[in-house]
């Protein structure tokens, strides 16, 4: 469990095994982690754009609002370790080093794809959904307020 998370008071651990077998919701599950890795923010951004060529460190940097030179460090490590991006090293001076996909980690393109795809055709519901909790808080605040 990452640190400053607690298990909710109403916390149960998922038992049915058909479940588990898929989706298995434990910390120390392979699967969980895998995913985790892949589908955070800033890994999914990295693998796009390395879909597209082989990025400079610099390049992914500049293309890649908000992240940090640690981030994307961190970030691309992880995604070499797991195997989804090769790191190359040019002996020239200055030190050139290029990343680009592994055949592994260009498997991920359709489903990222699909991701962004299912994101663009359901933005509008979802900003609607949002606006309408923001006002229900924003309502349920007031009358806390006001009692």
């Amino acid at each position: 469990m990452e640190e400053g998370t607690s298990k909710s008071p109403g916390y149960t651990a998922v038992t049915d095994p058909e479940y588990c077998q898929k989706w298995d919701p434990r910390e120390d599950c392979e699967v969980r982690q895998i995913l985790d890795r892949i589908a955070d923010k800033w890994s999914l951004l990295v693998i796009a754009l390395l879909d597209l060529r082989s990025l400079r460190f610099t390049e992914l940097r500049r293309e890649i609002d908000g992240i940090s030179q640690r981030m994307l460090t961190v970030t691309l490590r992880q995604l070499e370790r797991d195997g989804l991006v090769r790191r190359t090293v040019h002996p020239v001076v200055p030190p050139r080093v290029d990343y680009e996909l592994t055949p592994l980690g260009a498997t991920l393109h359709d489903t990222i794809e699909a991701l962004v795809n299912w994101t663009e055709a359901h933005r509008q519901e979802i900003a609607s959904a949002r606006d309408d909790y923001d006002r229900r808080a924003a309502a349920a605040a007031g009358e806390l307020v006001d009692a």
